[in-house]
């Protein structure tokens, strides 16, 4: 088996989504200042980090729409691990508004990777221009195959100017995970590969970034 990194790196000071601070990641002692604590005999680099939830590649739970719906801590491993992927290339119209064309029984319970080519911008000013959102027809045929994730490769699955929210609610609303920010789609097969997305198990947690990556056979 052949692993395909799907995340994007998370460093200290990086663009995030518009209106949050950066994160901020650094040390409670760094190497030479931790000596004195072991009594010159060892020395440990102790980290911190400071970000919002919604930084890099980042994983919604249900929570993050619905107070009353699951946390990240009530997300079962069997809705994050050893999914079975499918990887859909959106086209994306003159409105921004991003189609993509499936059988239904091919989305069905599956991980659904929706490819633009967006991820490319990452790290420029570029990549937060207002991007590829999922149409009404996109959202309509997700909510009719009710797979358990949507994964997009760019930075928000709504158009930003929609107050409403319309595609993070109705999807969070039937559990449908969805995951943002993701990268190198163009490395995976349309099928045939597993999708991973486990953040934290934080009691309380909306979003969170994790390590996504596909398990393809070689």
């Amino acid at each position: 088996m052949a692993f395909v990194d799907l995340s994007h790196e998370i460093r200290d000071g990086m663009s995030v989504f518009p209106g949050l601070d950066p994160p901020r990641v650094g040390a409670i002692l760094d190497h030479e200042a931790s000596r004195s604590h072991y009594g010159g005999q060892a020395e440990f680099y102790l980290g911190k980090i400071e970000m919002a939830g919604n930084t890099g590649t980042y994983i919604d739970s249900p929570f993050h729409r619905f107070p009353e719906a699951p946390d990240l801590s009530e997300i079962g491993l069997d809705d994050l691990a050893g999914l079975p992927g499918v990887v859909l290339d959106g086209h994306v119209g003159s409105d921004r508004a991003v189609a993509i064309e499936a059988g239904e029984a091919v989305l069905a319970g599956r991980a659904v990777l929706i490819r633009t080519g967006w991820d490319e911008r990452w790290g420029t000013d570029a990549y937060w221009e207002p991007g590829p959102f999922l149409s009404p027809e996109s959202l309509d045929l997700l909510l009719r195959a009710r797979p358990k994730l949507v994964g997009v490769d760019f930075w928000n699955v709504d158009d930003i100017d929609d107050l409403s929210r319309r595609v993070h609610t109705a999807l969070l609303r039937e559990r449908i995970l969805i995951v943002e920010h993701l990268c190198n789609l163009g490395h995976l097969p349309v099928t045939g590969f597993r999708f991973f997305a486990a953040p934290l198990r934080l009691v309380g947690g909306a979003s969170f970034p994790v390590r996504a990556f596909a398990e393809v056979a070689g």
